[in-house]
């Protein structure tokens, strides 16, 4: 179970092994409310994720209001189980503070070579300083069978 944890650390957004492609992934909201902060869409480079190798997941939203700092809070399960959760500093994420706007959260990491490839599930929530939930999104992704480091 550690090593399943690890695996997903590297994840993240935080989050992939074939395409040398990037592709925007659709975005659920966790509830109908009314979040402050609008996603519209998440681009992951390369899809699917690449065991071993780096993977960008860029988050393209929007605010009404300036936001000076925060967290966001990753939570990843694959067929429903939940099986890792991380919280990343806002802005380490993107420039701090966040105007009002188009802004986009992006983060980059590598997977262990031993990840289990198929398909994964992703909960990212946003909250301000105060710790006032900003949004709070769902998204799918992929890890594939091909590369992995220990191929290179």
């Amino acid at each position: 179970m550690a090593a399943m944890k690890k695996l997903i650390l590297v994840l993240l957004v935080s989050l992939y092994a074939i395409a040398p492609l990037a592709q925007a992934t659709d975005v659920r909201y966790c509830t109908k409310k009314l979040y402050e902060v609008k996603v519209s869409k998440i681009d992951i480079d390369p899809y699917p994720v690449v065991r071993g190798k780096p993977t960008t997941f860029s988050i393209s939203a929007n605010t009404d209001t300036p936001i000076s700092g925060g967290k966001l809070e990753i939570d990843v399960s694959i067929f429903g189980i939940h099986i890792h959760s991380e919280n990343h500093d806002l802005c380490n994420e993107t420039s701090c503070p966040v105007s009002v706007g188009d802004f986009v959260v992006s983060h980059s990491q590598s997977l262990p070579a031993y990840t289990p490839p198929g398909s994964y599930t992703l909960r990212m929530r946003l909250y301000d300083g105060n710790s006032h939930e900003l949004t709070c999104i769902t998204f799918d992704f992929k890890i594939g069978l091909g590369s992995s480091a220990a191929d290179s």
